[in-house]
């Protein structure tokens, strides 16, 4: 048996060692776990929303009015209700699948990989963002940058096997109330190309979510993109099979 001194000693020493690796694993657990909450913040387990969504181009701009459904992080449907002219205008996503629906030719049409960098809906919103956002901890390598009192710096690198457009995002997020800020897109060469900015922040259904996300490409400072929520509601009873290719046309 060890002496009693011995044994403490010894105790320490096993402390010392597995003490730094816990607490890393703890902290890219909570990283994961902060990132996935603010991604799903405007999902929930499902919800429905009306959104305004305004784009200016350097050529002309547009304003849709959408209705967008979700359930968790794998299923998205949205449907254009104005202007007239592009009604039922309408964009599914089944886990990391996109089709689009176009009523005047009546075809559902399938991204293809190749186009998953495009415009969606001509914003400065990609096909890949529609994808890829909700599933930001399972494609990136988190790591806390910045913990100041009053917000977190959050960067994310792209795993080795992923397929992501972008070289690097970080977020910064506020802590009271628990909300984003701002998140910076970089490219491939780690040169900063776009940015959202989160505002009009308020309480829905039991949530504090910004309702007003403005998407900057940095490289056209005279554009935008700015999508605000009119109406959103949180926990309905949806299921996979609302989020069907035969929905998508209806």
């Amino acid at each position: 048996m060890l002496p009693s001194v011995t044994k403490v000693i010894y105790i320490v020493l096993s402390l010392a060692i597995l003490l730094p690796a816990l607490s890393g694993s703890v902290l890219a657990l909570d990283v994961q776990s902060l990132i996935r909450e603010i991604e799903q913040q405007y999902s929930g387990a499902s919800s429905q929303a009306r959104t305004i969504m305004q784009v200016r181009t350097s050529h002309w701009e547009r304003t849709l009015e959408m209705e967008v459904w979700s359930l968790e992080r794998d299923y998205f449907l949205v449907r254009i209700l104005e202007p007239a002219k592009e009604r039922n205008v309408a964009t599914l996503k089944r886990y990391r699948e996109v089709w689009n629906y176009l009523p005047k030719v009546d075809r559902v049409i399938k991204v293809p990989p190749s186009m998953m960098g495009g415009s969606w809906m001509g914003s400065h919103i990609t096909n890949d963002d529609l994808v890829k956002a909700n599933h930001i901890d399972e494609d990136y390598e988190l790591r806390l940058l910045e913990d100041t009192e009053t917000h977190y710096v959050v960067e994310c690198l792209p795993k080795a096997e992923a397929a992501v457009v972008w070289g690097k995002i970080v977020y910064r997020i506020r802590k009271e109330p628990q909300v984003p800020e701002q998140v910076d897109y970089y490219d491939e060469e780690m040169i900063r190309v776009r940015e959202i900015h989160f505002d009009d922040v308020q309480q829905i259904g039991g949530r504090i979510v910004p309702l007003r996300l403005t998407v900057l490409p940095l490289e056209k400072p005279e554009e935008r993109t700015i999508l605000h929520y009119r109406e959103l509601i949180f926990d309905l009873q949806l299921d996979e099979t609302f989020f069907s290719l035969r929905n998508l046309k209806n």
